[in-house]
């Protein structure tokens, strides 16, 4: 449906001015004219915001353990043009028992066709409401929503749920225009059985639940506009413990003691993350330490980073995770991608500034040794993707027909963090920070798209200077694939010592297990990563018996090793694989054994076939869609 230029006009001046704006959202910043730009249309969206757009959700849900269901309503504000007729919004295997407006008169709705990506658009016929309540369940199976057996637990006592929205996975529990360019305002009650908290990224008004038939009802707000695929809930046998003034730790009670020692720093990071690009807009930063199956490392939902229980290491090396997901909390959430082509500016910018607190808080020379992995990283990211003429090596990705999951490599990443730091090498550290912090402050609560970026940094940073322009190439970086020659690679002046030892164990050298227990994981690391893909079974033996590598507790340790048994068919390391695959869920490390273990043929392929059987009902729906391709 299209509206006539003058109410899509009459819209656009609703949604500037905030007239059209519900009570709650009234003090937040105006919807950005950004939606009316061509690459700001979302194709991985029924929405259509110039017509009617979604800009407060209300939930009321009561979390169904049995039926593997939240029941409810979600009550929605629409802005609207005067005579607009009808609102889209998305949703993918949803329940729909009916939608009414705020009186409770029924309205008619409709559901179209439905795409395997995106789901069916639900249509709303409006009547002149506002406000409409559409009454549903959560659909069967529905991708975002992860219902855990107590055997899946620490605690292994009790049931638990988590949701993952990024990055169109929430359309499968909640009916809202499920698009990263249209920020909404939510509130919600949510109803856990009685022995369960309930958890969600807001601000929570009942940290001890309300007494209801059934169970406990938790409320939560969040008073910001945010992307919807930020609104995230758990509900578990959950404790929490205080970190600083105005950060903490959620966990199962089994695993809180190691959990809250390994995460000491988070207020630090918080202090020095604002002291590089201005305020923490969000109150709390709060992290929830999840069962093993959470399929990402971290996830940013504001006021509560979801975090996989693999970066528990027991000596704190592992953090670097959370200097990301907080980084988030300006690139990402304060200002977010407006869509998932722009998926590198959530990402990009990140995975840069979670290097620039790393060095704050740690020094340059962890730093750099991170940046230096991330740099081999890229390196691997390019080859998956067809090698330096790749069309998905391009920063800014076309799409259309995919599902936005195909966007989300280390090209988002590690490209964009390398185009910002060769951006910071051109104009100098100072400037640049002073641009940065003025970008977040200038689009706080904003989506933004790469082209709406290129055009603030050649206004606000660039300003009209052709030298400047030409070294850096912005559009070179950005629209074009492979790696401008510009590329700043940070090398980590302990590298080069590690490399050497690495060559000399290839040919033959002892094991050098004096400097390993001196060096830190990224060294640890980089030794094991750097190893050749053929050495003897001799040589792979006399490596695990001195680092105890197939035991190793240090997930990113563990990782490396097994790649490197895999790629020489090492049987002996085939039960510590197993135990790998099946006790954690983490995409990161879960799909690329499966791809080494199938690309080894006939001793490979069994080995992956026989462990999937058995893991992936484990395993959250993001990473079985991966692993389905990889495996069958």
């Amino acid at each position: 449906m299209t509206l006539k230029t003058t109410a899509r006009a009459a819209l656009l001046a609703l949604l500037l001015c905030g007239a059209a704006m519900p009570a709650l959202a009234q003090s937040n910043p105006p919807v950005p004219a950004i939606l009316t730009t061509p690459e700001a249309h979302d194709i991985h969206s029924y929405a259509q915001p110039l017509v009617a757009r979604v800009t407060h959700v209300d939930l009321d849900l009561t979390a169904d353990f049995a039926g593997q269901k939240m029941t409810g309503t979600a009550a929605l504000d629409i802005a609207a043009a005067p005579d607009a007729k009808e609102v889209v919004l998305d949703s993918k295997g949803l329940v729909i028992h009916g939608v009414a407006d705020d009186k409770g008169a029924a309205l008619p709705w409709t559901l179209g066709k439905a795409d395997p990506n995106l789901g069916a658009p639900l249509t709303v016929q409006l009547n002149g409401a506002r406000r409409i309540v559409v009454s549903y369940d959560s659909a069967p199976g529905g991708a975002a929503l992860q219902w855990l057996t107590p055997a899946q637990t620490a605690g292994k006592k009790k049931p638990y749920l988590f949701s993952q929205g990024e990055a169109i996975l929430n359309r499968t529990w909640i009916p809202t225009q499920d698009s990263p360019g249209i920020r909404q305002t939510w509130t919600a009650r949510i109803v856990a059985p009685e022995g369960l908290k309930a958890v969600m990224s807001a601000e929570m008004l009942t940290p001890d639940g309300e007494p209801v038939a059934g169970g406990r009802a938790y409320r939560f707000k969040m008073d910001k506009p945010v992307a919807s695929y930020l609104i995230a809930i758990a509900i578990g046998d959950l404790t929490f413990t205080p970190l600083g003034q105005r950060t903490g730790v959620y966990t199962e009670p089994s695993v809180m003691k190691k959990t809250a020692y390994e995460l000491v720093d988070v207020e630090k990071m918080v202090e020095a993350a604002e002291s590089l690009y201005g305020p923490y807009a969000w109150g709390r930063y709060d992290l929830l330490v999840l069962p093993p199956s959470f399929p990402f490392g971290g996830m940013e939902n504001p006021r509560l980073t979801f975090a996989t229980p693999t970066i528990i290491a027991g000596d704190r090396s592992l953090v670097s995770l959370v200097a990301h997901e907080l980084a988030h909390s300006w690139s990402g959430n304060l200002v977010n991608n407006a869509t998932w082509s722009d998926f590198w500016l959530n990402e990009g910018f990140t995975d840069y500034f979670e290097n620039r607190i790393m060095e704050k808080l740690y020094g340059k020379a962890r730093a750099d040794m991170l940046a230096d992995l991330g740099w081999s990283d890229l390196q691997d990211a390019i080859k998956d993707a067809g090698g330096l003429t790749g069309a998905d090596t391009r920063l800014h990705l076309d799409l259309t027909g995919r599902d936005p999951d195909d966007g989300m490599t280390d090209i988002a990443y590690q490209k964009g963090a390398t185009f910002l730091r060769t951006i910071e090498k051109a104009v100098g550290r100072e400037r640049w920070d002073a641009y940065l912090k003025d970008y977040f402050a200038r689009h706080a609560f904003q989506s933004q798209t790469t082209a709406g970026f290129v055009a603030d940094l050649r206004a606000n940073l660039i300003k009209g200077d052709p030298k400047l322009e030409a070294e850096i190439g912005i559009d070179k970086w950005v629209y074009d694939v492979g790696l401008p020659a510009n590329a700043v690679h940070i090398k980590s002046a302990a590298f080069p010592a590690v490399d050497a030892l690495a060559a000399a164990y290839a040919k033959g050298g002892p094991a050098p297990l004096a400097k390993w227990k001196a060096w830190s994981t990224p060294e640890r690391t980089r030794f094991v990563a750097s190893l050749p893909r053929e050495l003897s079974k001799e040589r792979l033996a006399a490596l695990d018996k001195a680092f105890g590598l197939s035991a190793q507790g240090n997930s990113e340790i563990r990782f490396v090793w097994l790649e490197l048994a895999v790629a020489n068919r090492y049987d002996p390391a085939v039960p510590s694989l197993e135990a790998f695959l099946t006790d954690q869920g983490r995409r990161k490390f879960v799909a690329p054994l499966f791809k080494d273990l199938m690309a080894q043929g006939d001793w490979g392929q069994p080995i992956a076939k026989r462990l999937y059987a058995k893991t992936r009902p484990l395993y959250h729906a993001v990473t079985r869609q991966t692993v389905d391709g990889i495996v069958k």
